[in-house]
């Protein structure tokens, strides 16, 4: 992710330095890498910008991907849930309806580190089938969407 304010990477950090004995990998560049950076504890890795492989590796393998920024729609849970990982969200904006909560993560609903703490917690109680996590997002597919677009212009070309 892109390493801005408004993402709340720094905010995700300072819950999980409260959470000693949970890791946390921080993969992306931006404006407070280096702030970041100087607050990680010991649990934190920040690892700025990795390729895609690296990238795609590390959700594949991910236990949760948390998520506290306020967006339109907000790609990067999706790509995350596509690997069958499930996502910690804020429940605003885009991720209140991608994230589909005690299927394919969990929400919270305020932007603090308290917050976030609370939602790893209700998030560890939980359990995640991996395929259901992943079949939750289909609806947002390429593939989907070209048969679904295709489909409304032959709607609209053949005057039904």
């Amino acid at each position: 992710s892109r390493l801005v304010p408004y993402k709340k990477t720094k905010m995700i950090v300072e819950a999980f330095n409260a959470m000693p004995e949970k890791k946390l990998v921080v993969i992306g560049r931006g404006e407070e890498y280096a702030a970041i950076r100087r607050i990680a504890g010991a649990n934190i890795e920040v690892m700025g910008y990795q390729n895609d492989a690296i990238l795609i590796e590390k959700m594949r393998h991910a236990r949760a991907f948390v998520y506290a920024a306020v967006e339109d729609f907000g790609i990067v849970p999706v790509e995350a849930m596509s690997c069958g990982t499930p996502v910690i969200a804020l429940g605003i904006g885009g991720a209140a309806e991608s994230v589909s909560d005690g299927v394919s993560g969990v929400h919270f609903f305020e932007q603090s580190a308290s917050a976030i703490r609370e939602a790893v917690s209700r998030f560890e109680r939980l359990s995640f089938d991996p395929l259901q996590v992943r079949h939750s997002v289909e609806k947002f597919s390429a593939e989907r969407f070209r048969l679904a677009i295709g489909e409304y212009v032959d709607q609209h070309l053949s005057g039904s």
